[in-house]
């Protein structure tokens, strides 16, 4: 049994949190206690370059320490959050140990003092990076291969010239959305929903932006798996959940991003419907971190609500509402599981999905090294590949496997190590239905509009 929580970290609402010592009074207090413990040691390498200063400077005296030392384990640590449910000391235990929270914590003083530097303010920005990046696809996915202009990037903006960036689609998702029916026979040659849409369930789809501007595909096969087993599917505006710009400690931007989307997403909440994410690292943060960032009861409302794409279709199933009609399997599946989804403790919600295919699936459990923005800084790239080779490593052992895997950026890692693509388990599940998502490749023409009073256009 845990016992009761003694510890209060602030929100950005409370008076003291853009308080620089008390972000270090309790990084000791935290430190401390590791020291004591060591289990996260060779972890991360927040934890291990930590301890082994610890040891160096002062003969495991955490008085040794130097703010130095201190900024180097906020910078080294690229939130998986892996050391969540590692840790012990966690609430409800009175030491209440949170250490990615206090990381964001950090990182946002720090920004606070200091400014968000270059880096952070490029690459946190992902709505504006997309924007640009559909209007001019062709141009903007030449220029991110081309080895010069990476070498530029790399000088200007710390951007590493051996990352592979996402591509962008010519066609963002709500394009295809917007001429989407859900009556229309959604498959290749397939048949209508076998329910009407709602007898199952009500969702918003929260689309990330990787889906938005990236992978419009992803986010047709995730309406088209849910509408064919009779669930109503509504998207409403939204922007980017914010983690990006919590990477970078800007947290001001995060919280405006994080009111919009609430405002769109609890009048729906209100109605009964579910808020549903084919992202993990969007779906966490709707759930953990809207609450932290917000403290109203409409964040609250909306983390309850959310579910990760894979765990709402799980409830499915469990409920006796999800279809196994499936024509097409996969053979072999590997499937990677990603940090944010794992720290979420629902289980392996993806990979009992794909089994219920009838795809014999290989699950590995492994870091990709690069956890939203951190991996894609030059700084940290030889660290990022280290952290993520054994994962790698795994991959390269299943070459006749189909690999999935939710994260996106996770996929681009694999893809970049490997040469194999990697695809979103809703990809897999409309294809073993006999689905298809042909309207939302990119490059693709849009589909004819759609009928008024259909219930497919933007809500």
């Amino acid at each position: 049994m845990g016992e009761e929580t003694a510890v209060h970290l602030p929100t950005p609402n409370e008076e003291g949190f853009w308080d620089a010592s008390a972000v270090r009074a309790e990084m000791e207090r935290i430190f401390d206690i590791c020291n004591g413990c060591r289990l996260c040691y060779n972890l991360c390498p927040s934890f291990t370059t930590l301890l082994d200063r610890i040891d160096e400077k002062g003969d495991g005296d955490l008085k040794a320490l130097e703010q130095a030392d201190y900024d180097e384990f906020v910078d080294l640590c690229y939130e998986c959050h892996l050391c969540y449910p590692k840790c012990p000391y966690t609430p409800p235990h009175r030491y209440a140990i949170d250490v990615p929270q206090v990381v964001l914590w950090a990182r946002a003083v720090r920004a606070h003092e200091r400014g968000v530097t270059r880096q952070d303010r490029f690459l946190g920005n992902t709505d504006r990076l997309g924007r640009i990046g559909t209007r001019l696809a062709p141009l903007v996915n030449a220029l991110n291969r081309n080895a010069g202009v990476r070498a530029l990037m790399e000088r200007q903006l710390g951007v590493a010239r051996e990352a592979r960036l996402p591509e962008y689609s010519r066609r963002p998702f709500r394009v295809w959305w917007e001429h989407h029916r859900p009556d229309d026979p959604p498959g290749r040659g397939g048949s209508r929903p076998l329910v009407a849409p709602g007898t199952n369930g009500r969702v918003v789809l929260f689309t990330t932006c990787t889906v938005e501007y990236n992978e419009p595909e992803t986010g047709a096969a995730a309406v088209q798996v849910l509408e064919h087993n009779g669930v109503e599917v509504r998207v409403p505006p939204q922007r980017c959940c914010g983690m990006p710009f919590l990477d970078g400690g800007d947290v001001e931007s995060a919280r405006r991003n994080a009111e919009y989307n609430v405002a769109q997403l609890e009048s729906w909440v209100r109605q009964g419907y579910a808020v549903v994410a084919p992202g993990p690292t969007c779906s966490y943060t709707l759930k953990q971190q809207y609450p932290w960032l917000l403290d109203t009861p409409a964040a609250r409302r909306v983390a309850e609500a959310t579910r990760d794409l894979s765990e709402y279709l799980m409830e499915l199933h469990r409920e006796g509402k999800l279809s196994t009609d499936f024509q097409e399997v996969p053979e072999r599946v590997v499937y990677h599981l990603p940090c944010h989804l794992k720290v979420q403790n629902i289980g392996y919600k993806s990979r009992d999905l794909l089994r219920l295919t009838g795809a014999e699936v290989t699950l590995v459990e492994r870091c990709s090294g690069i956890d939203g923005t951190w991996g894609l800084k030059a700084q940290y790239r030889e660290l990022s590949m280290k952290v993520a080779r054994p994962l790698l490593r795994r991959v390269e052992e299943e070459p006749e496997a189909v690999v999935a895997g939710d994260c996106p950026l996770a996929g681009l890692r694999v893809s970049e190590g490997t040469g194999r693509t990697v695809r979103h388990p809703v990809r897999l599940l409309a294809e073993a239905y006999g689905l298809s998502a042909e309207g939302a490749r990119p490059g693709a023409a849009p589909a004819p509009a759609a009928a008024e009073g259909s219930g497919g256009r933007t809500d």
